[in-house]
């Protein structure tokens, strides 16, 4: 008699077989199998259950894109001021969930933006500030008051307030002081200013500032100067905006009030003299030789209407105490005749690559020397400079001699 053997007992999870699925447990419809005989009695645990049969590039896809991606702010964005060129901040992330609601179709997106610009026009000060700031066309306004005492021979300015200054520092604010200059004229003695108010756009001064010695003649050819600049004590002070009044329509005995739209006519070019250089490379010496011969209409420096001029020359990149010279010291001159010469032992095809800083100074006794102007010859320079330059390399042993406008170049970064 034969006796038929019971089936093997079939377990929960079979060895998957290689396919791009995920294996899934049987479904919970099935009954589940009888326990084993050796194993003693358990309860019965509830079936799994049994997902969806999805693919593996199905899997890997889930969660990618969960939303509009929106820009990743950066740390500039924060700290506008720190570009050397004014940079729009960027939009508010709302703006930009708005305009793709737009692109998707959303008929509310445009209610909902003109909704946003009506609370951003009624958000106060500080944004229209920063609006202007960002466009660069408000820089402020300055108000102050002049009065010309013709029997003393004084000129008053009171410097009273600013308002709506452009933010200068990282943190949305300035440093604000105002410095007064008559033109024309460089003399320390035609410049003032006024204290420095910390972290403000809108400085209070109510200061008066007084200029000796005016006369009415001076009244009818001279221009004052004022311009707003913030203080900085790790780098040079920046430049904000300025004003300028012709003295010719103060009327003498008169206080005259003015509120003024501060402008960017920063680095106007002031008449600061010229210089006569020679320059000459000979080739047998292996050396450039360079002429200072005068210097014509330099700007006066000193109070008694002149300057005590002298010459420094600095070959860069700096060689040493050998590249570095300078002339003596004429008295009581705008018109100095120096006629010295200095000589620079270099190689010719070194040359090219140098540059000669000239600048002209006011000698002080006692205290720090005045800057009056200066010029760079060189490689990287441009029109009659580069031109001057250009024909001393080309003419071995030839006096080439050029004039050249005194500028800022040169100008020491202390303000």
């Amino acid at each position: 008699m034969n006796v038929s053997r019971p089936p093997p007992a079939q377990p929960h999870f079979s060895s998957p077989a290689p396919s791009s699925q995920l294996s899934l447990p049987p479904s919970s419809t099935s009954s589940p199998s009888p326990p084993s005989s050796s194993s003693p009695a358990a309860p019965a645990l509830p079936p799994p259950p049994s997902p969806v049969k999805i693919s593996m590039q199905e899997h890997f896809a889930i969660n990618v894109c969960p939303g509009p991606i929106l820009p990743i702010p950066q740390i500039s964005d924060f700290f506008p001021r720190f570009h050397d060129f004014p940079i729009a901040p960027p939009p508010p992330r709302e703006k930009q969930v708005l305009r793709d609601k737009d692109k998707n179709g959303d008929q509310n997106g445009e209610k909902d933006r003109e909704r946003e610009q009506e609370k951003e026009e009624n958000g106060g000060d500080r944004q229209e500030l920063m609006d202007s700031d960002d466009d660069d066309t408000y820089l402020g306004t300055l108000e102050f008051s002049l009065l010309f005492d013709q029997e003393n021979n004084c000129l008053h300015c009171t410097i009273n307030k600013a308002k709506g200054l452009k933010a200068m520092d990282s943190n949305g604010l300035a440093d604000p002081y105002v410095k007064l200059h008559l033109l024309p004229g460089a003399s320390k003695a035609n410049k003032l200013r006024t204290k420095t108010l910390k972290n403000t756009l809108n400085p209070i001064w109510n200061e008066t500032l007084v200029y000796h010695g005016i006369t009415a003649a001076d009244m009818t050819t001279k221009t004052l100067r004022l311009c707003v600049c913030d203080m900085d004590r790790l780098g040079r002070n920046e430049f904000i905006g300025e004003v300028r009044v012709a003295l010719k329509k103060l009327r003498e005995g008169e206080s005259k009030r003015y509120n003024m739209g501060l402008e960017r006519i920063a680095q106007v070019c002031v008449s600061r003299g010229r210089i006569l250089v020679s320059l000459c490379y000979l080739a047998e010496k292996k050396g450039l030789c360079v002429g200072i011969i005068r210097c014509a209409h330099l700007a006066a420096m000193d109070s008694n209407g002149y300057s005590d001029p002298f010459v420094k020359i600095v070959l860069q990149p700096d060689m040493g105490k050998k590249s570095k010279y300078k002339t003596s010291v004429k008295k009581k001159t705008l018109n100095p005749e120096f006629n010295e010469e200095f000589f620079y032992e270099v190689p010719h095809d070194q040359l090219a690559k140098k540059t000669l800083e000239i600048s002209v100074w006011d000698y002080d006794l006692g205290m720090s020397n005045d800057f009056i102007g200066g010029v760079e010859l060189g490689i990287n320079a441009k029109g009659e400079k580069l031109r001057h330059w250009f024909e001393c390399l080309k003419y071995m042993g030839k006096k080439v001699e050029y004039w050249h406008t005194l500028t800022q170049q040169g100008a020491p970064s202390s303000d």
